[in-house]
């Protein structure tokens, strides 16, 4: 049976910051795995894992490919909550849409990156924007210009 679109989703997503790593300060980041929490004992399915370029701590990667809602306060209280439960150094979102006013003001008081990626990008075009940058890259890339003709 195939993937699903939000399976896919997430393994671009994952593939895509793993090559951008060093932008995050990071050494790595790895696929869906599951992470203790110290706190309360129960056990997260996590969408990806950030490892620190000193190799002391990880930072949570959570994938959303919701195209029609901006994520919203609760769930990146959620969020924020597994990060403290797992001791977690921060997390990073990921989402087609930007996050909604709350949700950003707890993102930044728990360090958690929100990182926009396109909703039908793949490991070979996609649109991706995180910490007031912007990449892009897709068949039509024009490496003299720096410009791809279809989105940028």
């Amino acid at each position: 049976m195939g993937e699903t679109k939000w399976e896919s989703y997430e393994q671009i997503a994952q593939f895509l910051l793993d090559q951008m790593a060093e932008h995050f300060d990071l050494s790595r980041v790895e696929g869906k795995q599951k992470v203790e929490g110290k706190r309360s004992g129960t056990t997260y399915e996590i969408d990806g894992k950030g490892i620190a370029k000193n190799g002391e701590g990880f930072v949570i990667l959570e994938c959303r490919q919701y195209t029609t809602s901006r994520q919203k306060q609760e769930d990146m209280a959620a969020l924020a909550y597994r990060i403290l439960d797992t001791g977690a150094k921060g997390g990073i979102i990921v989402s087609p849409l930007d996050v909604q006013e709350g949700a950003r003001k707890i993102a930044e008081a728990e360090n958690v990156v929100s990182v926009r990626l396109g909703e039908n990008s793949t490991t070979k075009n996609y649109v991706l924007g995180f910490l007031n940058k912007f990449f892009c890259w897709c068949y039509w890339y024009a490496p003299a210009s720096g410009r791809c003709g279809c989105c940028c």
